[in-house]
Protein backbone atom coordinates (compact mmCIF):
# COMPACT_ATOMS: atom_id res chain seq x y z
CA UNK A 1 0.00 0.00 0.00
CA UNK A 2 2.73 2.48 1.08
CA UNK A 3 4.78 1.55 -2.34
CA UNK A 4 1.22 2.42 -4.33
CA UNK A 5 0.63 5.90 -2.11
CA UNK A 6 3.87 6.88 -3.12
CA UNK A 7 3.59 6.47 -6.62
CA UNK A 8 0.43 8.72 -6.00
CA UNK A 9 2.17 11.34 -3.90
CA UNK A 10 5.12 11.96 -6.60
CA UNK A 11 2.45 12.06 -9.15
CA UNK A 12 0.79 14.90 -7.58
CA UNK A 13 4.18 17.03 -6.78
CA UNK A 14 5.24 16.81 -10.42
CA UNK A 15 1.53 18.49 -11.42
CA UNK A 16 2.15 21.32 -9.05
CA UNK A 17 6.00 20.99 -10.43
CA UNK A 18 4.86 21.58 -14.05
CA UNK A 19 2.45 24.76 -13.21
CA UNK A 20 5.18 26.80 -11.62
CA UNK A 21 7.28 25.71 -14.70
CA UNK A 22 4.89 26.88 -17.23
CA UNK A 23 4.58 30.17 -15.26
CA UNK A 24 8.03 30.64 -15.26
CA UNK A 25 8.30 29.86 -19.01
CA UNK A 26 5.57 32.64 -20.05
CA UNK A 27 8.05 35.35 -18.19
CA UNK A 28 11.45 33.72 -19.65
CA UNK A 29 10.24 33.08 -23.83
CA UNK A 30 10.79 36.12 -25.68
CA UNK A 31 10.43 36.98 -29.49
CA UNK A 32 7.87 38.00 -32.33
CA UNK A 33 8.74 35.59 -35.31
CA UNK A 34 9.31 31.98 -35.28
CA UNK A 35 13.08 31.72 -35.67
CA UNK A 36 13.20 34.18 -32.55
CA UNK A 37 10.41 32.21 -30.05
CA UNK A 38 12.40 28.91 -31.12
CA UNK A 39 15.46 29.94 -29.99
CA UNK A 40 14.41 31.51 -27.12
CA UNK A 41 12.83 28.42 -25.74
CA UNK A 42 16.15 26.63 -26.23
CA UNK A 43 17.90 29.57 -24.17
CA UNK A 44 15.63 29.04 -21.40
CA UNK A 45 16.09 25.43 -21.82
CA UNK A 46 20.41 26.05 -21.62
CA UNK A 47 20.07 28.05 -18.66
CA UNK A 48 18.05 25.72 -16.80
CA UNK A 49 15.28 27.46 -16.85
CA UNK A 50 13.29 24.79 -18.92
CA UNK A 51 14.17 21.15 -17.70
CA UNK A 52 14.06 17.78 -19.73
CA UNK A 53 10.64 17.10 -19.94
CA UNK A 54 9.36 20.19 -18.62
CA UNK A 55 5.86 21.02 -20.36
CA UNK A 56 5.58 24.39 -21.94
CA UNK A 57 2.79 26.61 -22.40
CA UNK A 58 -0.25 26.33 -24.86
CA UNK A 59 -0.15 27.35 -27.93
CA UNK A 60 -2.71 29.95 -27.64
CA UNK A 61 -1.64 31.30 -23.85
CA UNK A 62 2.33 31.52 -25.39
CA UNK A 63 0.81 33.68 -28.26
CA UNK A 64 -1.21 35.44 -25.98
CA UNK A 65 1.42 36.41 -23.56
CA UNK A 66 3.67 37.31 -26.19
CA UNK A 67 1.08 38.73 -28.40
CA UNK A 68 1.68 37.21 -31.88
CA UNK A 69 -0.68 35.32 -33.32
CA UNK A 70 -1.29 31.05 -32.20
CA UNK A 71 -0.07 30.21 -35.72
CA UNK A 72 3.22 31.67 -35.21
CA UNK A 73 3.75 30.22 -31.82
CA UNK A 74 2.58 26.56 -33.32
CA UNK A 75 5.21 27.04 -36.36
CA UNK A 76 8.10 27.35 -33.60
CA UNK A 77 6.72 24.49 -31.37
CA UNK A 78 6.92 22.38 -34.98
CA UNK A 79 9.95 22.96 -35.79
CA UNK A 80 11.19 22.58 -32.43
CA UNK A 81 9.34 19.07 -32.49
CA UNK A 82 11.06 18.07 -36.20
CA UNK A 83 14.65 19.04 -34.86
CA UNK A 84 14.13 16.68 -31.60
CA UNK A 85 14.09 19.59 -29.23
CA UNK A 86 10.10 19.25 -27.93
CA UNK A 87 7.76 16.22 -27.96
CA UNK A 88 4.23 16.50 -28.45
CA UNK A 89 2.28 14.57 -25.68
CA UNK A 90 -1.61 14.70 -26.67
CA UNK A 91 -3.33 16.04 -23.70
CA UNK A 92 -0.32 16.28 -21.46
CA UNK A 93 0.85 18.68 -22.97
CA UNK A 94 4.11 19.79 -25.28
CA UNK A 95 7.06 19.12 -23.37
CA UNK A 96 11.20 19.67 -23.55
CA UNK A 97 13.23 16.05 -24.28
CA UNK A 98 15.08 15.43 -21.63
CA UNK A 99 19.16 15.07 -22.77
CA UNK A 100 20.88 11.96 -22.09
CA UNK A 101 22.16 11.60 -18.69
CA UNK A 102 25.74 11.50 -19.10
CA UNK A 103 27.12 10.75 -15.73
CA UNK A 104 25.27 7.27 -16.18
CA UNK A 105 27.91 6.41 -18.07
CA UNK A 106 30.84 6.34 -15.61
CA UNK A 107 31.03 5.77 -11.98
CA UNK A 108 32.80 7.31 -8.86
CA UNK A 109 35.82 4.56 -7.71
CA UNK A 110 34.42 3.22 -4.16
CA UNK A 111 36.94 3.67 -1.54
CA UNK A 112 38.59 0.10 0.04
CA UNK A 113 36.47 -2.08 1.87
CA UNK A 114 33.06 -1.06 -0.15
CA UNK A 115 31.60 -3.19 -1.58
CA UNK A 116 30.46 -2.69 -4.99
CA UNK A 117 26.68 -4.13 -5.64
CA UNK A 118 25.89 -1.11 -7.89
CA UNK A 119 27.58 -1.57 -11.60
CA UNK A 120 25.36 -4.47 -12.92
CA UNK A 121 28.38 -6.09 -14.43
CA UNK A 122 28.69 -9.65 -15.24
CA UNK A 123 31.18 -11.64 -12.79
CA UNK A 124 34.50 -11.78 -14.32
CA UNK A 125 35.53 -15.13 -13.46
CA UNK A 126 32.67 -16.42 -15.03
CA UNK A 127 33.24 -14.56 -18.50
CA UNK A 128 35.32 -17.15 -20.58
CA UNK A 129 39.13 -16.67 -21.06
CA UNK A 130 39.75 -14.89 -24.77
CA UNK A 131 43.93 -15.35 -24.79
CA UNK A 132 43.82 -19.27 -26.61
CA UNK A 133 40.59 -18.19 -29.11
CA UNK A 134 42.89 -14.72 -30.42
CA UNK A 135 45.12 -17.17 -30.93
CA UNK A 136 43.34 -19.34 -32.52
CA UNK A 137 40.54 -17.09 -34.84
CA UNK A 138 41.49 -16.52 -38.42
CA UNK A 139 43.63 -13.36 -39.33
CA UNK A 140 42.42 -12.71 -42.67
CA UNK A 141 41.97 -9.05 -43.63
CA UNK A 142 38.18 -8.57 -44.76
CA UNK A 143 38.40 -5.30 -46.83
CA UNK A 144 35.53 -2.98 -48.64
CA UNK A 145 32.82 -4.37 -50.27
CA UNK A 146 33.00 -7.72 -48.12
CA UNK A 147 30.00 -8.84 -46.50
CA UNK A 148 28.88 -7.14 -43.34
CA UNK A 149 27.98 -10.37 -41.65
CA UNK A 150 30.67 -13.20 -40.74
CA UNK A 151 28.30 -16.54 -42.53
CA UNK A 152 29.78 -18.88 -39.89
CA UNK A 153 28.40 -16.53 -36.96
CA UNK A 154 25.15 -15.57 -38.61
CA UNK A 155 24.29 -19.37 -39.26
CA UNK A 156 24.71 -19.98 -35.70
CA UNK A 157 23.16 -16.85 -34.05
CA UNK A 158 20.33 -18.31 -36.71
CA UNK A 159 20.08 -21.85 -35.50
CA UNK A 160 20.42 -20.43 -31.57
CA UNK A 161 17.42 -18.07 -32.38
CA UNK A 162 15.17 -20.26 -34.45
CA UNK A 163 15.64 -22.82 -30.95
CA UNK A 164 14.46 -20.24 -28.81
CA UNK A 165 11.40 -19.91 -30.54
CA UNK A 166 12.57 -16.08 -32.52
CA UNK A 167 11.29 -16.17 -36.49
CA UNK A 168 13.88 -17.42 -38.64
CA UNK A 169 15.34 -14.24 -40.71
CA UNK A 170 18.32 -12.43 -41.74
CA UNK A 171 20.39 -11.59 -39.12
CA UNK A 172 22.75 -8.37 -39.07
CA UNK A 173 25.42 -7.79 -36.36
CA UNK A 174 26.01 -4.39 -34.40
CA UNK A 175 27.50 -2.82 -31.90
CA UNK A 176 26.19 -4.05 -29.04
CA UNK A 177 22.31 -4.34 -28.01
CA UNK A 178 21.96 -0.46 -27.08
CA UNK A 179 23.39 -0.17 -30.65
CA UNK A 180 21.05 -2.29 -31.84
CA UNK A 181 17.74 -0.72 -30.03
CA UNK A 182 18.89 2.58 -31.10
CA UNK A 183 19.36 1.89 -34.95
CA UNK A 184 16.15 -0.16 -35.11
CA UNK A 185 14.32 3.22 -33.56
CA UNK A 186 16.15 5.89 -35.71
CA UNK A 187 15.41 3.89 -38.94
CA UNK A 188 11.56 3.15 -37.92
CA UNK A 189 10.54 6.24 -35.67
CA UNK A 190 10.91 9.62 -35.97
CA UNK A 191 10.73 12.44 -33.59
CA UNK A 192 7.63 12.99 -31.60
CA UNK A 193 6.66 9.52 -31.75
CA UNK A 194 5.69 7.90 -28.97
CA UNK A 195 7.23 4.28 -27.43
CA UNK A 196 6.15 2.50 -24.96
CA UNK A 197 8.94 1.01 -22.45
CA UNK A 198 9.24 -0.70 -18.79
CA UNK A 199 9.33 1.10 -15.60
CA UNK A 200 11.68 0.80 -14.19
CA UNK A 201 13.78 -0.06 -17.07
CA UNK A 202 17.41 -0.33 -17.96
CA UNK A 203 17.95 3.78 -17.71
CA UNK A 204 19.91 3.96 -21.47
CA UNK A 205 16.50 2.83 -22.76
CA UNK A 206 14.62 5.99 -21.50
CA UNK A 207 17.59 8.33 -22.42
CA UNK A 208 18.44 6.63 -26.11
CA UNK A 209 14.56 7.36 -26.82
CA UNK A 210 14.64 11.00 -25.07
CA UNK A 211 18.24 11.08 -27.15
CA UNK A 212 15.99 10.57 -30.53
CA UNK A 213 13.36 13.17 -29.48
CA UNK A 214 10.74 10.37 -28.49
CA UNK A 215 8.19 10.50 -26.09
CA UNK A 216 8.73 7.42 -23.71
CA UNK A 217 5.50 6.32 -22.17
CA UNK A 218 6.34 4.06 -18.71
CA UNK A 219 4.50 0.13 -18.54
CA UNK A 220 4.56 -1.00 -15.49
CA UNK A 221 6.17 -4.61 -14.83
CA UNK A 222 6.06 -7.14 -12.13
CA UNK A 223 8.05 -10.72 -11.96
CA UNK A 224 6.39 -11.77 -15.15
CA UNK A 225 7.57 -8.79 -17.35
CA UNK A 226 5.70 -5.92 -18.76
CA UNK A 227 1.94 -6.05 -17.33
CA UNK A 228 -0.73 -6.26 -20.27
CA UNK A 229 -3.48 -3.54 -19.43
CA UNK A 230 -0.66 -0.80 -19.29
CA UNK A 231 0.86 -1.89 -22.50
CA UNK A 232 -2.83 -1.94 -23.97
CA UNK A 233 -2.93 1.98 -22.48
CA UNK A 234 -0.09 2.96 -23.65
CA UNK A 235 -1.11 1.31 -27.01
CA UNK A 236 -4.55 3.07 -26.87
CA UNK A 237 -2.03 6.77 -26.03
CA UNK A 238 -0.56 6.25 -29.55
CA UNK A 239 2.61 4.43 -28.85
CA UNK A 240 4.58 3.43 -32.13
CA UNK A 241 6.63 0.55 -30.70
CA UNK A 242 7.21 -1.55 -27.59
CA UNK A 243 10.46 -2.27 -26.08
CA UNK A 244 10.29 -5.04 -23.98
CA UNK A 245 13.14 -7.58 -21.92
CA UNK A 246 11.51 -11.15 -21.88
CA UNK A 247 14.16 -11.93 -19.74
CA UNK A 248 16.34 -10.85 -17.07
CA UNK A 249 14.77 -7.27 -16.89
CA UNK A 250 16.84 -4.77 -15.55
CA UNK A 251 16.71 -3.74 -13.11
CA UNK A 252 13.63 -5.74 -11.65
CA UNK A 253 14.68 -8.78 -13.32
CA UNK A 254 11.27 -10.03 -14.39
CA UNK A 255 10.83 -12.93 -17.17
CA UNK A 256 7.91 -13.37 -19.37
CA UNK A 257 6.08 -16.44 -18.63
CA UNK A 258 4.01 -18.70 -21.08
CA UNK A 259 0.65 -16.97 -19.95
CA UNK A 260 1.86 -13.44 -19.51
CA UNK A 261 4.09 -13.93 -23.44
CA UNK A 262 0.15 -15.26 -24.73
CA UNK A 263 -1.23 -12.01 -23.26
CA UNK A 264 0.84 -9.96 -24.80
CA UNK A 265 0.98 -11.32 -28.07
CA UNK A 266 -3.08 -10.84 -28.53
CA UNK A 267 -2.11 -7.60 -28.18
CA UNK A 268 0.07 -7.14 -30.90
CA UNK A 269 -1.56 -8.92 -33.21
CA UNK A 270 -4.81 -6.13 -32.34
CA UNK A 271 -2.24 -3.49 -33.10
CA UNK A 272 -0.16 -4.56 -36.53
CA UNK A 273 1.09 -1.12 -37.01
CA UNK A 274 3.25 -0.64 -33.75
CA UNK A 275 6.67 -1.84 -33.98
CA UNK A 276 7.68 -4.40 -31.29
CA UNK A 277 11.67 -4.69 -30.15
CA UNK A 278 12.91 -7.03 -27.76
CA UNK A 279 16.03 -6.65 -25.95
CA UNK A 280 17.42 -10.22 -24.74
CA UNK A 281 20.27 -9.04 -23.99
CA UNK A 282 21.45 -11.77 -21.52
CA UNK A 283 20.20 -14.72 -23.30
CA UNK A 284 23.60 -16.38 -22.66
CA UNK A 285 23.38 -16.33 -18.61
CA UNK A 286 20.04 -16.80 -17.87
CA UNK A 287 18.03 -20.12 -16.85
CA UNK A 288 14.61 -18.62 -17.61
CA UNK A 289 13.11 -19.91 -21.22
CA UNK A 290 12.41 -17.21 -24.01
CA UNK A 291 9.01 -16.86 -24.32
CA UNK A 292 9.16 -14.10 -27.36
CA UNK A 293 5.97 -11.70 -28.03
CA UNK A 294 7.08 -10.77 -32.12
CA UNK A 295 5.64 -14.13 -33.18
CA UNK A 296 2.74 -12.43 -34.13
CA UNK A 297 3.86 -9.01 -34.88
CA UNK A 298 3.66 -7.56 -38.35
CA UNK A 299 6.98 -5.14 -37.13
CA UNK A 300 9.68 -6.66 -35.38
CA UNK A 301 12.80 -6.79 -33.91
CA UNK A 302 15.07 -9.11 -31.76
CA UNK A 303 17.98 -7.83 -30.67
CA UNK A 304 20.69 -10.36 -28.61
CA UNK A 305 23.47 -9.53 -27.11
CA UNK A 306 26.77 -11.33 -26.12
CA UNK A 307 28.18 -8.88 -23.92
CA UNK A 308 26.51 -10.82 -20.58
CA UNK A 309 28.09 -13.97 -21.31
CA UNK A 310 31.12 -13.33 -23.01
CA UNK A 311 32.72 -10.05 -22.10
CA UNK A 312 30.91 -6.50 -22.17
CA UNK A 313 34.45 -5.02 -24.09
CA UNK A 314 33.47 -7.39 -27.14
CA UNK A 315 30.51 -5.13 -27.94
CA UNK A 316 28.95 -7.38 -30.66
CA UNK A 317 25.00 -7.94 -30.69
CA UNK A 318 22.66 -9.57 -33.62
CA UNK A 319 19.31 -8.50 -34.89
CA UNK A 320 17.09 -10.01 -36.88
CA UNK A 321 13.48 -8.82 -37.43
CA UNK A 322 10.58 -8.24 -40.14
CA UNK A 323 12.00 -7.68 -43.78
CA UNK A 324 11.74 -4.34 -44.21
CA UNK A 325 12.78 -3.16 -40.64
CA UNK A 326 16.21 -5.31 -40.97
CA UNK A 327 16.45 -3.92 -44.35
CA UNK A 328 16.43 -0.24 -43.52
CA UNK A 329 19.11 -1.08 -40.52
CA UNK A 330 21.47 -2.61 -42.53
CA UNK A 331 21.02 0.12 -45.45
CA UNK A 332 22.23 3.03 -43.27
CA UNK A 333 24.44 0.84 -41.67
CA UNK A 334 26.37 0.11 -44.92
CA UNK A 335 26.91 3.62 -45.42
CA UNK A 336 27.69 4.88 -41.76
CA UNK A 337 30.07 2.61 -39.92
CA UNK A 338 29.57 -0.36 -42.49
CA UNK A 339 30.06 -3.37 -41.05
CA UNK A 340 31.29 -4.47 -37.28
CA UNK A 341 34.80 -5.59 -37.24
CA UNK A 342 34.94 -9.12 -38.74
CA UNK A 343 38.14 -9.96 -36.12
CA UNK A 344 35.34 -9.50 -33.41
CA UNK A 345 32.79 -11.48 -35.66
CA UNK A 346 35.27 -14.21 -35.54
CA UNK A 347 36.29 -14.19 -32.00
CA UNK A 348 32.41 -14.51 -31.23
CA UNK A 349 31.97 -17.63 -33.61
CA UNK A 350 34.92 -19.14 -32.19
CA UNK A 351 34.02 -18.52 -28.83
CA UNK A 352 30.23 -20.22 -29.17
CA UNK A 353 31.58 -22.56 -31.42
CA UNK A 354 34.04 -23.93 -28.19
CA UNK A 355 31.63 -26.94 -26.43
CA UNK A 356 33.82 -25.78 -22.96
CA UNK A 357 32.82 -22.45 -23.34
CA UNK A 358 29.16 -23.76 -24.34
CA UNK A 359 29.22 -25.61 -20.79
CA UNK A 360 31.03 -22.32 -18.86
CA UNK A 361 27.96 -20.54 -19.71
CA UNK A 362 25.20 -23.17 -18.80
CA UNK A 363 27.28 -23.14 -15.38
CA UNK A 364 27.03 -19.07 -15.28
CA UNK A 365 23.69 -19.31 -15.46
CA UNK A 366 23.16 -21.67 -13.02
CA UNK A 367 25.39 -19.63 -10.76
CA UNK A 368 23.54 -16.49 -11.43
CA UNK A 369 20.44 -17.95 -10.94
CA UNK A 370 21.67 -19.44 -7.21
CA UNK A 371 23.75 -15.84 -6.03
CA UNK A 372 20.18 -13.93 -7.07
CA UNK A 373 17.97 -16.61 -5.13
CA UNK A 374 20.21 -16.51 -2.48
CA UNK A 375 20.24 -12.71 -1.15
CA UNK A 376 16.41 -12.82 -1.84
CA UNK A 377 15.65 -15.80 0.25
CA UNK A 378 17.94 -13.58 3.50
CA UNK A 379 15.90 -10.48 2.68
CA UNK A 380 12.73 -12.56 2.90
CA UNK A 381 13.59 -14.47 5.96
CA UNK A 382 14.13 -10.32 7.60
CA UNK A 383 10.89 -9.82 6.39
CA UNK A 384 12.15 -7.68 3.34
CA UNK A 385 10.36 -7.25 -0.10
CA UNK A 386 12.49 -7.32 -3.27
CA UNK A 387 12.30 -8.53 -6.82
CA UNK A 388 14.19 -10.85 -9.20
CA UNK A 389 12.57 -13.42 -11.19
CA UNK A 390 15.87 -14.51 -13.10
CA UNK A 391 19.09 -13.02 -14.40
CA UNK A 392 21.38 -11.36 -11.54
CA UNK A 393 19.96 -8.07 -10.39
CA UNK A 394 17.23 -7.75 -7.63
CA UNK A 395 15.07 -4.87 -7.24
CA UNK A 396 14.11 -3.73 -3.19
CA UNK A 397 11.62 -1.04 -3.11
CA UNK A 398 12.49 1.54 -0.51
CA UNK A 399 10.95 4.49 0.72
CA UNK A 400 14.25 6.89 0.37
CA UNK A 401 16.51 5.74 -2.16
CA UNK A 402 19.42 8.62 -1.14
CA UNK A 403 19.06 7.59 2.63
CA UNK A 404 19.15 3.69 1.94
CA UNK A 405 22.48 4.48 -0.11
CA UNK A 406 24.52 6.14 2.54
CA UNK A 407 23.20 4.16 4.85
CA UNK A 408 24.33 1.36 3.01
CA UNK A 409 27.30 2.79 1.94
CA UNK A 410 28.67 2.93 5.52
CA UNK A 411 28.15 -0.30 6.65
CA UNK A 412 30.63 -1.41 3.49
CA UNK A 413 27.94 -1.70 0.59
CA UNK A 414 27.48 0.34 -2.84
CA UNK A 415 23.83 -0.07 -4.14
CA UNK A 416 22.40 1.66 -7.16
CA UNK A 417 19.84 4.35 -6.82
CA UNK A 418 16.42 3.46 -8.37
CA UNK A 419 16.19 7.07 -10.24
CA UNK A 420 18.29 5.91 -12.90
CA UNK A 421 15.58 3.68 -13.87
CA UNK A 422 12.10 5.02 -12.83
CA UNK A 423 10.05 7.00 -14.62
CA UNK A 424 6.96 6.87 -12.24
CA UNK A 425 7.50 4.00 -10.29
CA UNK A 426 7.86 4.25 -6.52
CA UNK A 427 11.84 4.30 -5.03
CA UNK A 428 13.72 1.36 -5.27
CA UNK A 429 17.65 0.89 -5.29
CA UNK A 430 19.06 -2.36 -7.45
CA UNK A 431 21.34 -4.97 -6.22
CA UNK A 432 23.58 -6.46 -8.82
CA UNK A 433 24.29 -10.40 -7.24
CA UNK A 434 26.39 -11.38 -10.21
CA UNK A 435 29.15 -11.91 -7.79
CA UNK A 436 27.91 -12.12 -4.57
CA UNK A 437 27.87 -15.78 -2.61
CA UNK A 438 25.60 -16.56 -0.23
CA UNK A 439 27.94 -15.67 2.86
CA UNK A 440 28.57 -12.14 0.90
CA UNK A 441 24.14 -12.40 0.73
CA UNK A 442 23.63 -13.06 4.44
CA UNK A 443 26.29 -10.10 5.17
CA UNK A 444 24.09 -7.54 2.70
CA UNK A 445 20.90 -8.89 4.26
CA UNK A 446 21.98 -8.16 8.05
CA UNK A 447 23.25 -4.90 6.62
CA UNK A 448 19.89 -3.69 5.26
CA UNK A 449 18.07 -4.68 8.00
CA UNK A 450 20.38 -2.62 10.69
CA UNK A 451 19.91 0.15 8.72
CA UNK A 452 15.72 0.19 8.76
CA UNK A 453 15.69 -1.45 5.37
CA UNK A 454 13.10 -4.09 6.15
CA UNK A 455 10.55 -1.63 6.20
CA UNK A 456 10.17 -2.49 2.80
CA UNK A 457 8.50 -5.30 3.79
CA UNK A 458 5.65 -3.78 3.90
CA UNK A 459 5.23 -1.63 0.96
Amino acid sequence: MQYELAQTAAARARAQEGVHVVNALLKRIRGRTTREIAASVELAAREGALGGGARLPTVRGLAAALGVSPATVASAYKELRLRGVLVARGRQGTRLSRPPRAAVASQDALPRGVRDLRDGNPDPALLPPFGAALRRIDATHHLYGGDPALPGLAKLVARDLADDGVRTGEVAFVSGAMDGLDRVLAESLRPGDAVAVEDPCFGNVHELALARGLVPLPVGVDDEGVLPDEVERAFAGGARALIVTPRAQNPFGSAFTPARAKALRALVRARPEVLVIEDDHASLITRAELAPIHVDARRWAHVRSFSKGLNPDLRLAAVTGDEETLRRVQARQRVGERWVSHLLQRLALELLSDAGVRRGLRKAADVYAERREALLAELEARGVRAFGSSGYNVWIPVESESATLAALFARGFAVAAGDRFRMRSAPAVRVTAASLSPRDAKAFAAAWTSVGGGSSAGV
